[in-house]
């Protein structure tokens, strides 16, 4: 990547919250060997448990078998121009990959499942899901609590799709958003204290603002390119709008979110 190209990057990444890159055969290459893997997985019937709204989405959390260099069997470790940028642009190079989720919408989707109430359906198909990783509802009441603190979100496809077939969405400077609100919300309490307090008001308040005043995108990507989130970015995933005489029948992609640091870099790392 020239210096021009990564300095770019940097600016779409920090002011965005997002940032693309281009076909790499790195990433190419690691899709041969990840990809058969990914597939055998899916149609694994111990996986079943990982189909949700109306088996419209495979959620497939931390279930492919990479190992801390991200490599997948014999394949090679992740690499590339997208790991480069994290490196050099973020600082991050000394952490171990996480187990990629593996994520898989199908036409039709979202259906309303059994579970879930009608305001969550909607939400989910109106709003598209956003949310902020790693602030996780618990109970009854669904109460939320920062539980993980991830470095950054790597978004890698391994099919082609079509740009209808429930991209990824983000909510272009949602992060400093994010960042802003919850700087107030901890700025008395140590770190050491932050998963034990309730940001539930302060989560939903925030999104509201964001779902009001930031600029919604669809993200569409390629076998050999990748995308890179911010970990503090409001995301989700569209409907499927794709035509029913579309040739694509599914769209599948590695989410990787490592944990890279302590919990106070979740919010004061750029």
């Amino acid at each position: 990547m020239s210096l021009d190209n990564l300095a770019q990057k940097k600016a779409d990444f920090f002011t965005q919250g997002w940032c693309q890159f281009e076909s790499d055969p790195s990433l190419l290459n690691w899709i041969e060997s990840a990809l058969p893997v990914a597939q055998s997985l899916v149609i694994d019937p111990d996986n079943a448990k990982w189909l949700r709204c109306g088996d419209t989405w495979f959620a497939g959390v931390n279930i492919l078998p990479n190992a801390n260099d991200g490599s997948v069997g014999s394949g090679s470790a992740l690499g590339g121009d997208a790991v480069n940028f994290i490196a050099q642009a973020l600082g991050l190079s000394e952490f171990d990959w996480d187990k990629a989720q593996v994520s898989i919408c199908y036409p039709g989707y979202p259906q309303r499942m059994s579970i879930e109430k009608e305001a969550a359906f909607k939400f989910r198909r109106d709003r598209d899901a956003a949310h902020v990783d790693g602030l996780l509802p618990e109970g009854p009441n669904r109460r939320r609590f920062l539980r993980e603190w991830h470095g950054f979100v790597l978004a890698i496809p391994l099919l082609d799709y079509d740009n209808d077939a429930s991209p990824f969405v983000i909510w272009e400077g949602s992060h400093e958003v994010v960042r802003g609100a919850f700087e107030s919300l901890f700025l008395n309490h140590s770190p050491e204290d932050w998963s034990s307090i309730d940001v539930t008001e302060r989560y939903h308040n925030t999104r509201q603002k964001i779902l009001d005043t930031c600029r919604r995108v669809e993200i569409v990507a390629k076998p050999g390119e990748a995308y890179l989130v911010h970990r503090l970015a409001l995301h989700g995933v569209a409907p499927w709008k794709a035509s029913q005489d579309s040739i694509c029948k599914q769209r599948m992609i590695c989410y990787f979110r490592p944990e890279t640091g302590v919990i106070e870099q979740w919010l004061n790392a750029p």
